[in-house]
């Protein structure tokens, strides 16, 4: 667990200790039967009460045989703790265990759907260290591949297109950063990356007139026309076009 997840946890922890919901007696050792435990600790959870739930799940799972399917339904809603406590990383992989411990249960492809949560939820901003964001983009076409009918796969295309909107925004900054210190080279690159890889996104009409501006700052008249042509073709309603591309005359 690294310092900010500690950091989370402990603070959960005496949150916990001092709201109302948490001051109930539940005690793992009360519970005779492994159903019975099960049970409890579900209902702890359906309240919020991740701690304890938490504590449930995982004697559970020391209890139950690795292929018994009672343990991919606890080792599931143990993950789950792990999201609602805040810690994340821990989380994302109790579902990806879920997800390749068990690919025929039913909860294998929301396993995957919520590996990629936790691990969008680890990439806070888009100007930080894009690897939990590529894992969690993994794991959402993973699932696609892997069971492409059904409601995980429905949902995952949502956070799919949110988390592509993210990595194109990311691309592009580092465009008008380097435009801005006039390393127009560097520039280059980042919004040509920006249309090539993220091409469905709304960043990437901007990239590619910012493409314009940066031939055109190099006198690149050919690369120029090539780029105002492109965008007229598959972006002609973008904002400012007109500005940045000379209109086309009209036929006589």
């Amino acid at each position: 667990m690294g310092f900010h997840s500690a950091m989370r946890y402990g603070l959960t922890i005496l949150a916990c200790v001092a709201a109302s919901g948490c001051s109930h007696t539940f005690r793992v050792k009360d519970f005779i039967t492994t159903e019975s435990l099960m049970e409890a600790s579900k209902t702890e959870f359906r309240h919020g009460h991740f701690l304890h739930a938490q504590a449930g799940f995982q004697r559970v799972n020391f209890e139950v045989s690795a292929t018994d399917s009672v343990g991919a339904v606890s080792r599931y809603l143990l993950a789950e703790c792990d999201f609602g406590i805040g810690n994340y990383l821990e989380a994302s992989r109790g579902f990806r265990r879920v997800a390749d411990d068990y690919p025929d249960h039913p909860l294998a492809p929301d396993a995957l759907l919520r590996a990629g949560d936790a691990l969008t939820a680890l990439w806070g901003r888009p100007e930080l260290d894009p690897t939990y964001g590529e894992e969690a983009l993994a794991a959402y076409r993973e699932l696609a591949a892997r069971y492409p009918e059904g409601r995980a796969t429905e949902r995952s295309r949502l956070k799919l297109s949110a988390l592509s909107n993210r990595f194109a925004e990311k691309e592009y900054r580092a465009g008008i950063f380097y435009f801005r210190l006039k390393a127009y080279d560097s520039a280059i690159i980042y919004f040509r990356s920006v249309a090539a890889q993220w091409g469905e996104t709304p960043a990437a009409p901007n990239a590619l007139m910012m493409l314009v501006r940066t031939y055109q700052k190099l006198e690149y008249k050919e690369e120029t026309q090539e780029t105002c042509a492109h965008l007229r073709q598959y972006y002609a309603n973008a904002k400012g076009l007109n500005q940045v591309c000379a209109p086309v005359p009209a036929a006589p």
